[in-house]
């Protein structure tokens, strides 16, 4: 099992073109870890602001009457993937891991594949 400053530091490594991770709580909007980023990534703001996306899609699919969980949501920029993957079970219940990536230097399956790995061994 691996901490939050290891699986940030193993998510920057080992997912290519990733630019800054950052483990949340979503129910407070606060970061328990980041890495990466810098003065246009500020990935605080970030865990702050996607935060907000989670509750909004939480509610909709509360309105729709939709039972599925959220795996991940994909925000696509010109030049950048942001990544946010929802933590199952009980140490991960109300936190998520933010990813942004290159989109030019990142290949988005594998991304996705590794940050599911990188979840199963998280330990918060």
């Amino acid at each position: 099992m691996a901490n939050v400053e290891i699986s940030l530091k193993e998510t920057m490594t080992m997912i290519e073109g990733a630019l800054g991770a950052a483990v949340v709580d979503y129910t407070s909007g606060m970061a328990l870890g980041t890495l990466g980023g810098g003065k246009e990534l500020d990935l605080n703001v970030a865990a702050a602001g996607n935060t907000d996306v989670i509750r909004a899609k939480v509610r909709t699919m509360e309105h729709l009457g939709v039972t599925s969980d959220i795996e991940d949501i994909l925000i696509t920029l010109g030049s950048q993937y942001h990544l946010i993957r929802l933590l199952k079970g009980r140490q991960g219940s109300g936190l998520f891991i933010y990813l942004v990536l290159d989109r030019e230097r990142s290949n988005l399956a594998m991304a996705r594949h590794q940050l599911k790995r990188i979840e199963t061994e998280l330990e918060v």
